[in-house]
Parts: C-alpha cells; sequence; structure tokens
C-alpha cells in the first residue's frame, strides 16, 4: 500500500493515513475536503457521523479529527476495511468504527440517526438516488441532519427527498459535491 494521504485539520491535522490502490477508490482531494470543512464548520464535538463507500476514509478521519463523538464508516471492499482498521489504530481512533457492508444492504439494517452523512459512492454507477431514500425513510438521519454527495461533475441530483435543501453546491475538477440539509417534514 503506497498511497497516502494528510488529514488536514483538527487534532490528527498532518498526520497521514494509507489506502489501497483498488478500482474505483478516489479519495476526496486535499481542496475538496478543506471546502467541505469549511462548510460544516471545524468544530464537530459531539456530533455522529455515517461515512458510506469510505473507501480511503478521508472523510471520516477528518470528522473525527475535528471532535465528531462517532464515525461509522461503511464499505464493501475487504481491502479496504482492512485498511480503514489500520488507520484507526495507527491514529488511536476510539471514536471510529468500521463496517465491511454492501453500502445498500447496511442501509436496509437497523437504523440509528446521525447528524452529518458522507456519501460518495462510485461514479456512474446509479447509486446517489436509492441510498437517499434509504438513508430518509429507513431512519438514518438526525432532524437537521447534513449531508455531503460526492459525484461525478455534471450528474444531476433527481429524486432526492423533497425535505433535503441544498445548502451549498461546487465542481473541481472531475467531481461535483453538494451540502444538503434535511429539514424535518410539516405535520398537515
Amino acid at each position: 500500500m503506497k498511497n497516502e494521504l494528510r488529514i488536514i485539520g483538527g487534532t490528527w491535522r498532518s498526520r497521514k493515513i494509507r489506502f489501497p490502490d483498488a478500482p474505483g477508490l478516489r479519495p476526496t482531494p486535499d481542496r475538496v475536503r478543506e471546502t467541505l470543512f469549511n462548510w460544516l464548520g471545524q468544530d464537530l464535538e459531539g456530533l455522529s457521523c455515517l461515512d458510506l463507500y469510505a473507501g480511503s476514509g478521508a472523510l471520516g478521519f477528518e470528522a473525527a479529527s475535528r471532535g465528531a463523538a462517532r464515525v461509522v464508516q461503511v464499505d464493501s471492499s475487504a481491502q479496504a476495511c482492512l485498511a480503514l482498521r489500520q488507520n484507526c489504530a495507527l491514529l488511536d481512533a476510539k471514536s471510529v468504527e468500521v463496517a465491511q457492508s454492501d453500502v445498500s444492504r447496511f442501509l436496509s439494517g437497523s437504523a440509528e440517526a446521525f447528524d452529518i452523512v458522507f456519501l460518495d459512492p462510485p461514479f456512474h454507477q446509479g447509486a446517489v438516488s436509492p441510498c437517499c431514500r434509504l438513508l430518509e425513510e429507513r431512519g438514518w438521519l438526525a432532524p437537521n441532519a447534513r449531508l455531503y454527495i460526492e459525484t461525478e461533475k455534471g450528474l444531476a441530483l433527481e429524486g432526492l427527498p423533497e425535505n433535503w435543501k441544498i445548502l451549498r453546491d461546487k465542481k473541481a475538477g472531475e467531481v461535483g459535491y453538494h451540502l444538503y440539509q434535511r429539514e424535518l417534514k410539516s405535520e398537515s
């Protein structure tokens, strides 16, 4: 495993984590992570985060480095999950859990509400809308949860729950990235 990335903020700032050389694994670039955590705020103290399609773990480790009380990283790749667990040990990341599972299967299981969700699926696979529906319908989101969605540039995000409001939207290179906030549905 020769691939490394640097954590850019928080307690583990400048620490490096390793990730496997696996097809389709593309860590969120430094400048995109920096923008995202400027949007979210640098202090995530006490918040719970769900990192779906965790891959390198860049987003989850950044959140934990900034004080998130709990981070659950989900990925189907045994190779990626092994690296995530090794990075947890390297950083002594007691607030980070790793779940090796297909994301759709994981989201179809028992739910708990998270404050922040990172959704960065493989490009060109049509995973965004089904995952978003499961997050909303199965109870994975806290009342005002924020959702970061990373996609291939130019992908129209259709079929998202109506109560998700776009907060930020940007592009960098071949990546589009979006921050949504869940709003409580009004009772009629």
